[in-house]
């Protein structure tokens, strides 16, 4: 017999719908709720990247975080039940505690292999990216609501025997809050699958902190270019948001692969075109450590068993093949205008994508 006693949340005026909170309005397994923070220095020595996320309709709750030094990746995941406080962000060793909501988090890791205690500050209010939809035939797969934000970061963190102090002036912080239906492992495939075989996806999302400004770009296309997710948008304190039209990307990739060295993001409209340089500074693949796919040791959502804890040293010079079919997190240093920024250049792009060149899984460029 299911237990159908309210949660403590009930207790405040936030229903959308006549449940309890202790539900979500879709019975879809896929349903989730999560977020992404990342923790970038200035020279591209440190790229921390951590998240937490609920999936009601599997019962898990799970969490993450990596750090990137040099060649070497350090990583801690840990995955429990679902509980019925969804207002205490805690799995294992890793928390986050909303210290002022939209405005100040405390980020902790308390872990022999990667430990961190950092205050994350915004300088900018959240914006929203535009509402993400994807479709495999007449299958809703994913369907998202997501905020972006940037902001500074104090603290220190500790792994490999290193310690690593942040302080706004030199670091970066920035965050993706998301929720809605999103693939989780053990989807079936079946005759959609077969009928709508993934030919090409590419991918960009870029949130960008200057020191008066923040801009946010991110844009999404199929195999022949067709794009369905596409966004580019200043925020200025004090001014009315500013879209910057439809954003063109050219990419210099590394010889023989998929990974970008440098970009020119093309914005604004055709009276004041302008450019958006990108300087790769460090580089995660999120299929390593980190539980996206198409991680083959762990991956977000799937049932671990009680108080799972995990923990995980890579060699980053060594291959690491699933990490070219799924997104990086790169570390950038971008430059706009005459200003000089820091943020997340996300990547990825597997497949056929008939604006870059590349006609197949395989291709890569030369």
């Amino acid at each position: 017999m299911a237990d159908d006693r309210p949660v403590p949340l009930d207790e405040y005026p936030v229903h959308q719908v006549p449940l309890s909170m202790k539900h979500v309005a879709t019975g879809d397994r896929n349903a989730y709720d999560r977020c992404i923070f990342h923790v970038l220095d200035h020279s591209g020595h440190v790229l921390l990247i951590l998240g937490l996320g609920v999936y009601p309709n599997v019962g898990v709750t799970d969490a993450y975080a990596t750090l990137r030094t040099g060649d070497t990746l350090h990583a801690v995941r840990a995955s429990d039940a679902l509980g019925e406080d969804r207002t205490r962000l805690a799995v294992g060793p890793l928390r986050i505690e909303v210290e002022e909501p939209l405005r100040r988090f405390r980020l902790t890791c308390e872990d022999d292999a990667l430990s961190y205690d950092l205050t994350w500050t915004a300088d900018f209010p959240a914006l929203w990216e535009p509402h993400h939809l994807q479709r495999r035939g007449d299958r809703l797969t994913l369907e998202g609501r997501r905020f972006v934000q940037a902001g500074g970061v104090s603290g220190v963190i500790r792994a490999g025997g290193e310690e690593f102090r942040a302080d706004p002036a030199g670091w970066t912080g920035t965050r993706d809050r998301s929720w809605g239906v999103r693939p989780v492992p053990g989807e079936e495939g079946g005759r959609l699958a077969e009928a709508h075989p993934t030919e090409g996806f590419h991918w960009i999302w870029c949130p960008v902190r200057f020191e008066d400004r923040f801009l946010m770009v991110v844009t999404q296309e199929d195999a022949d270019g067709y794009r369905t997710l596409n966004d580019a948008t200043l925020v200025r304190p004090g001014w009315r948001d500013r879209q910057l039209g439809w954003p063109r990307t050219e990419i210099g990739y590394r010889s023989g692969t998929r990974h970008p060295e440098h970009a020119v993001v093309h914005l604004g409209d055709p009276r004041k075109p302008q450019e958006l340089e990108v300087e790769i500074l460090a580089s995660s693949p999120l299929a390593v450590g980190a539980g996206y796919p198409p991680a083959d040791d762990w991956q977000h959502g799937t049932w671990q068993g009680p108080g799972w804890v995990d923990r995980r040293t890579y060699d980053m010079t060594a291959p690491h093949p699933r990490a070219a079919y799924g997104v990086t997190d790169h570390s950038a240093r971008f430059r706009l205008d005459g200003r000089v920024g820091h943020g997340i250049f996300e990547h990825g792009s597997f497949g056929r994508h008939d604006p870059s060149g590349f006609t197949g899984f395989d291709s890569v460029a030369p």
